[in-house]
């Protein structure tokens, strides 16, 4: 028997967007200043329509040749470096996606689309 790795196809494992979406939703939870995420029109039209919110509102999740691209939409918290922010979003949801999937990220897209103060008694 010979040795070494063993190239014995046993299928295809595909993951689907709502699992990349839960990742992007995790790191948004884990970056300080993220206020929320935005749904824009066609979220609050798909709440009208189904009576319940979607759980990808505003992450969008395109499969390329060269790997994934997201897009995200973002309310920041009130007094926080925009910039910064992006940029650690960015970072976070690579992160997230390739450690849980293995997945190749070719691009994050962040859109800043508000900015809202921190209610009081939030942590």
């Amino acid at each position: 028997m010979a040795s070494g790795a063993n190239t014995e196809s046993l299928g295809a494992v595909s993951v689907s967007d709502e699992v990349i979406a839960a990742c992007v939703r995790e790191a948004l939870a884990a970056t300080d200043g993220v206020h929320d995420f935005f749904g824009g029109f066609s979220g609050a039209l798909s709440q009208n329509i189904l009576g319940k919110e979607p759980r990808s509102k505003g992450i969008r999740i395109s499969r390329e040749d060269e790997g994934l691209a997201v897009d995200v939409q973002v309310i920041v918290e009130y007094g926080v470096k925009i910039p910064e922010i992006a940029w650690n979003l960015q970072r976070n949801i690579k992160n997230e996606i390739e450690g849980m999937t293995d997945a190749d990220v070719k691009s994050v897209n962040i859109a800043v689309q508000g900015v809202r103060r921190r209610q009081e008694g939030a942590s």
